[in-house]
């Protein structure tokens, strides 16, 4: 997911935050379309800059398709576009088909080219092109001796296309308190699910499963003629990414893996991973507050004072207006889930707003907490969100895993866990066979692969990653932040450059200094 939102708030807020905020975009200019004004962007980016990057002729699947160069104000010098046409459903080879635009920067020491990487997107929906557009002045190293190659997945073709009933949500999101409130969640969700195939002109609905997406990315490398690829993969990509070495691990000849899930360990272990984590920086900001007068909660216990707001807020919900969303209430859960930035922004302005938001929560005012809290609430319930990943297995599959996860979740963090994940709450009612899994990964054939996470975040599922595959590394960037190559981060570029160029790992234990 290398799509990093601003400001960004939430426990897990790589892959809740970028969802709400990107489809808020999406829903406001969708319409201004539909009031007949101009087209509506699909996470951020413009359907005109889209088709402008995109040539009318096709790639073949023989390594000889035609590259033409992009158009677009921002890209950059020498970029080359075509396209591949892939099956909606791999399962019947001759049925429907997509186009998936790709994007070329060829070696700029051709002489002295290895081969091709390819960027393997996060989301899930982002688009590699916009990724590789924003990375490329950082990866001028790597472009010396590598063609770098872009492409939007399956993912992002279902969001330029989404048909409106699958944007209308099914309910208001909640921790459900028993039983029947979770089946009752669920069953509307389920519903709305049914309710967007039916519409779906598409047929990418049942068949956005990163098992699928791992069969287009061995698209792409057919349509390069390259014997093996070397990736960069990251946020989300990383399932994709898995679901590649599992079914194709004799193409890959390196894999850079940059803030990734772990979805092969399961969901509830990945959301068990970041409460740790952010207990660790909760910590931080509690010191940080302690020793700085213009917090709003310094010369309190800050802990405790959160502590108590959640509690009081799971008794007797804070009622809010929000100009998005209208009016509704803000419970402990809301909090736990959408309340502390672990990032503390420039000048730790996310923190001061944070005890602020906390300091007036606590006399009644949620106004700090209600438009992005809520609107999760009612995009995750939206079934074009949570159809994107559901066919990888982020479901719950009951109440008892969801008690399950509560309980250890309450061992783990006393500020955060006790509540259900959200996207695991919409993907709960999902009707369709869970395509993807998780399973483990093939135990040989994989090369050593390189692994950068930070150590406020996102190291703790990449190192998850990286230890399934024996003599493999885990950089650690100290300091916050998601996707240290899309943020221009100079030191976990180098090692990917490095590793990716040399096939030569760090010495385990490497940090990178925050930058």
């Amino acid at each position: 997911m290398g799509d990093i939102p601003k400001p960004a708030r939430g426990i897990s807020r790589w892959w809740w935050a970028v969802r709400f905020i990107s489809v808020m975009t999406m829903m406001r200019t969708k319409e201004r379309r539909q009031r007949g004004r101009t087209a509506w962007l699909a996470v951020g980016v413009t359907a005109a800059a889209l088709a402008g990057m995109t040539p009318a002729a096709s790639a073949t699947r023989d390594g000889q398709q035609t590259w033409r160069d992009c158009a677009g104000q921002d890209t950059p010098a020498g970029m080359r576009c075509a396209a591949i046409e892939v099956p909606v459903d791999w399962a019947k080879p001759d049925g429907p088909t997509i186009k998936l635009d790709l994007a070329r920067l060829p070696a700029t020491e051709s002489t002295h080219r290895i081969g091709s990487v390819l960027g393997i997107p996060g989301g899930p929906g982002a688009d590699g092109i916009e990724d590789l557009k924003r990375a490329a002045a950082d990866l001028t190293e790597l472009g010396r001796r590598f063609d770098i190659v872009a492409y939007k997945p399956r993912t992002r073709v279902w969001l330029d296309q989404v048909p409106p009933s699958c944007m209308q949500p099914a309910t208001s999101l909640s921790d459900p308190r028993n039983r029947k409130e979770y089946t009752t969640q669920a069953t509307a969700m389920a519903k709305a699910f049914e309710a967007c195939q039916k519409t779906d002109k598409t047929g990418l609905f049942a068949h956005m499963d990163s098992l699928s997406a791992a069969r287009d990315m061995e698209a792409v490398r057919e349509a390069l003629g390259e014997e093996r690829l070397s990736f960069m993969a990251n946020s989300y990509g990383g399932v994709p990414a898995a679901a590649y070495a599992r079914l194709f691990p004799q193409r890959i000849r390196a894999m850079y893996l940059d803030g990734v899930i772990n979805q092969v360990d399961g969901w509830p272990n990945q959301g068990l991973r970041i409460l740790r984590v952010a207990e660790r920086v909760f910590t931080r900001f509690t010191a940080w507050c302690a020793a700085t007068p213009a917090c709003a909660l310094h010369g309190q216990d800050a802990g405790a004072v959160w502590r108590k707001l959640i509690r009081d807020a799971d008794r007797k919900p804070i009622p809010v207006t929000t100009s998005e969303f209208g009016k509704g209430t803000l419970t402990g859960w809301h909090l736990r889930s959408f309340g502390f930035p672990t990032d503390p922004g420039p000048g730790n302005a996310n923190w001061l707003a944070f005890a602020a938001a906390v300091h007036n929560a606590r006399g009644g005012d949620g106004s700090g907490f209600a438009e992005f809290a809520l609107g999760n609430a009612r995009v995750w319930a939206m079934p074009a969100m949570p159809a994107m990943s559901c066919g990888d297995d982020r479901g719950y599959t009951s109440y008892a895993q969801l008690q399950k996860f509560r309980r250890q979740a309450r061992k783990i963090s006393p500020n955060f866990g006790g509540g259900a994940t959200m996207d695991a709450l919409a993907c709960a009612g999902w009707p369709l066979k869970v395509a993807n899994p998780s399973r483990p990964l093939p135990s040989r054939g994989l090369p050593p692969v390189l692994g950068v996470g930070s150590t406020w975040g996102d190291y703790a599922w990449t190192e998850s990653f990286t230890k399934m595959i024996p003599n493999s590394v885990t950089v650690g960037y100290d300091g916050p932040g998601h996707v240290m190559y899309l943020s221009g981060r100079k030191c976990p570029i180098r090692h990917a450059t490095t590793y990716l160029a040399e096939l030569k790992l760090p010495t385990p234990g490497t940090t990178c200094p925050a930058e």
